[in-house]
């Protein structure tokens, strides 16, 4: 499975994976899961909001177990985030098979679609609109780079964007969803463990700072003279890291566009995204208020105006403490327990249904990026624990 799939989507020049929404790569990818179940004989289906479902049993039965990830990356992505958890989510009801497993209830692998964000710049969508926490008068507008609509690009890809919306009847035939992911940071690999257990997810969000000024001639305008908005943007930038540490958490300035965008032009526009995560809610406010107000007076310097834009956000999630304390006893109770500051799809479920959360341990840390990687052993070992969680939910 994973030879199969790690051609679909990658750049020859970086090495990274280009899989966003509703594009080729992301058609490919979907392809591939249908395969997948088709294979398995499984029950295949695709629900209102692109989700993909393969279900082992009937799924109007209700109390499922399902398992599941994505497949979709960002920009120049790694291999792991997201694609781990399908693959290890097929693989170990293949194991569950060769075990002789009996199945007690319904269980069903699933790709949310648009998981990263990267090309309408919101995340979870695929999620949030079954979960009802994205409206279709929302999810209409948004838009990539290039002006194209949400809707315009599921259409385009034989997809109905007028059914999109909220599904409370799928979601309540769902008894527990665990999603398998790859870590993203190292507190695995410190603790010496191959697969631990998530605990909550970080508050966090995404701003958008657009900041004004006026373009003019880089080679014949005094710098006395200039509204430069490039110059209060990297103030900004130095803030965000300032603050974030300060306050124990994270921020970054990771995506800007730029007004005209000329090598000999004073900018007329500098609009930059900032993302920021902490372990709780004040912690997060202090940061993003802190990095406000510090753009705001380099701004009344500057001659600048600045508009901040909350584009999107998510509150601290606590994952079931009884479904995560299942899985530990499952796993046999000395199973390391972590938060994380990554969203995920298990995340927006959990406000609808019982989640919870395994983690594969990442020796560097790094994601997001090609270099992004799982020793195979320890790719074997979270399947193996998977399926014990998977036996243990829906065999029992």
């Amino acid at each position: 499975m994973w030879r199969e799939l790690a051609p679909i989507g990658r750049d020859p020049g970086t090495q990274g994976y280009r899989r966003f929404a509703w594009t080729e790569a992301d058609r490919e990818c979907r392809a591939w899961f249908r395969e997948q179940a088709e294979a398995r004989g499984l029950t295949y289906e695709t629900d209102r909001n692109g989700n993909q479902w393969a279900w082992l049993g009937d799924p109007a039965a209700g109390d499922a177990v399902v398992t599941g990830s994505h497949l979709d990356s960002v920009p120049d992505g790694g291999a792991f985030d997201g694609p781990l958890g399908v693959v290890s989510s097929f693989a170990a009801l293949d194991e569950l098979r060769r075990r002789g497993a009996e199945f007690t209830r319904p269980l069903a692998v699933t790709n949310f679609g648009d998981e990263e964000g990267a090309r309408f710049g919101l995340a979870c969508v695929g999620s949030r609109l079954a979960a009802g926490q994205l409206t279709r008068e929302a999810a209409y507008e948004l838009r990539d780079g290039d002006g194209i609509s949400l809707a315009q690009a599921m259409e385009a890809a034989g997809y109905d964007p007028a059914a999109i919306g909220p599904d409370p009847e799928r979601l309540a035939r769902v008894g527990a969803f665990v999603e398998l992911h790859v870590e993203q940071g190292r507190a695995l690999d410190l603790s010496g463990h191959a697969v631990g257990i998530a605990s909550a997810i970080w508050p966090h969000g995404r701003w958008r700072f657009d900041f004004r000024g006026e373009a003019n001639h880089a080679g014949t305008t005094r710098l006395v003279d200039r509204r430069d908005p490039m110059l209060t943007y990297a103030e900004t930038v130095l803030a965000a890291r300032r603050e974030a540490e300060l306050a124990g958490a994270v921020a970054t300035f990771g995506k800007i566009s730029v007004e005209p965008n000329g090598v000999n032009a004073i900018p007329s526009l500098v609009r930059g995204w900032l993302d920021s995560r902490a372990p709780d809610q004040a912690a997060l406010d202090t940061v993003v208020t802190a990095i406000e107000h510090a753009a705001k007076e380099r701004a009344d310097r500057d001659g600048v105006d600045l508009t901040v834009v909350r584009e999107s956000f998510t509150p601290v999630i606590e994952f079931e403490h009884a479904l995560r304390d299942e899985l530990n006893k499952i796993l046999g109770g000395a199973v390391p327990v972590l938060g994380t500051g990554a969203g995920h799809d298990a995340g927006i479920l959990s406000a609808s249904v019982p989640t919870a959360m395994l983690f594969v341990r990442n020796p560097t840390g790094i994601s997001h990026s090609p270099a992004e990687f799982a020793p195979e052993d320890d790719c074997v070992a979270g399947v193996l624990a998977l399926a014990d969680v998977l036996e243990g939910l829906a065999c029992r």
